[in-house]
């Protein structure tokens, strides 16, 4: 996998892991996790128990797979049954994960994670200080890494950067734990100081552009198409779609796609961006209905668009990130919004 390599070799002699949450960013885990495991990635992280589960049972014994929302209460048995390395994320989490270990009469792997910054995940500095002041509270576990998440990596000159770095640094140094990991997809970008022994990527491994207002390094991995159902000529000031919020100017040909919403094509790009075919601009006409939208394809030659075809939706004329300012979102939203009609096809490379 060529995005997989990239980073590698952006990050090295950093571990390159891969994230493959929300079934590989919506791209199916199934298909992209043993792709990823080919080409040499050992350690993967998912957001759920329920994620870890599943991509054991994808990928077998051998890779390490963590779960960063950690073990919920009562759910401890799982996570050791599964081989799966729970995220810490509190003082609560680290007791019942130590408990666990105790019963069990082994050291369990745990990775802890600290909040530098973001105010989602991880212990406190006053979280920090209870454990330095009380390590038996790690005793019984084997800590594998300490990570933290960065709030403002694609902003590159963001003041946050420098601060979650120097703040993790601090952390890093007292808590008892070699190895460290703070950069995500776009950290990598920031620097060999943003790397340390442990990179997580995972929207970059889908394409998806690490840092806003520069040149994306990765290569798009994904091409979305929808098929034309209908062709229709119509004369000037025929109202389209509903609420009638869009009329044509024009005598125009209109092409009905079979997507929309329910797929995951969302509704705020009613009236915005388009689709492309043979190289042509189709501009998407009214609203993005729940299972289609409708396009003005009256610049085409007559008879080039015919029902069955198909339109790119992402592809090489308008890439995921460009389809996401349309619709005023990020390609993160969009990967993970694409619903279970389209028909997928894996294509290595």
């Amino acid at each position: 996998m060529g995005s997989c390599r990239l980073l590698q070799e952006q990050a090295q002699p950093a571990i390159c892991a891969a994230v493959v949450k929300a079934d590989a960013y919506g791209l199916d885990a199934a298909e992209i996790a043993p792709v990823l495991a080919k080409a040499g990635c050992q350690h993967f992280f998912v957001a759920h128990l329920e994620e870890g589960v599943t991509l054991r049972r994808i990928l077998g014994s051998g890779a390490t797979i963590a779960v960063l929302h950690g073990p919920l209460a009562g759910t401890e048995a799982d996570f050791i049954a599964h081989d799966l390395v729970p995220v810490l994320n509190s003082l609560d989490q680290i007791s019942r994960w130590s408990a666990t270990a105790v019963v069990s009469g082994e050291r369990l792997p745990a990775i802890l994670q600290v909040d530098t910054g973001m105010a989602r995940f991880g212990l406190s500095e006053a979280d920090v200080n209870i454990l330095i002041e009380d390590q038996q509270r790690l005793n019984a576990l084997d800590l594998q890494l300490v990570m933290s998440h960065l709030a403002c990596a694609d902003e590159p000159d963001h003041p946050a950067n420098t601060m979650q770095l120097d703040l993790f640094q601090q952390m890093g140094s007292i808590l008892p734990c070699r190895r460290m990991s703070l950069a995500a997809s776009s950290g990598i970008f920031l620097g060999p100081e943003y790397h340390f022994d442990f990179v997580r990527p995972g929207a970059a491994l889908y394409g998806i552009a690490p840092q806003e207002g520069r040149p994306n390094p990765m290569r798009p991995v994904i091409r979305l198409q929808g098929k034309v159902v209908q062709i229709r000529d119509v004369p000037a000031n025929t109202p389209v779609g509903y609420g009638h919020t869009a009329r044509t100017t024009t005598s125009s040909r209109l092409a009905t796609v079979a997507v929309g919403y329910a797929d995951g094509f969302l509704r705020s790009l009613s009236g915005r961006g388009g689709a492309w075919f043979n190289g042509s601009h189709l501009p998407i006409v009214g609203r993005v209905s729940m299972d289609s939208i409708i396009l003005d394809a009256t610049a085409l030659p007559d008879g080039s668009l015919l029902p069955g075809a198909l339109v790119d939706l992402i592809g090489p004329d308008r890439d995921l990130d460009a389809l996401a300012r349309d619709a005023g979102t990020i390609g993160y939203e969009l990967l993970t919004s694409l619903g279970t009609r389209y028909h997928r096809q894996c294509i290595h490379s």
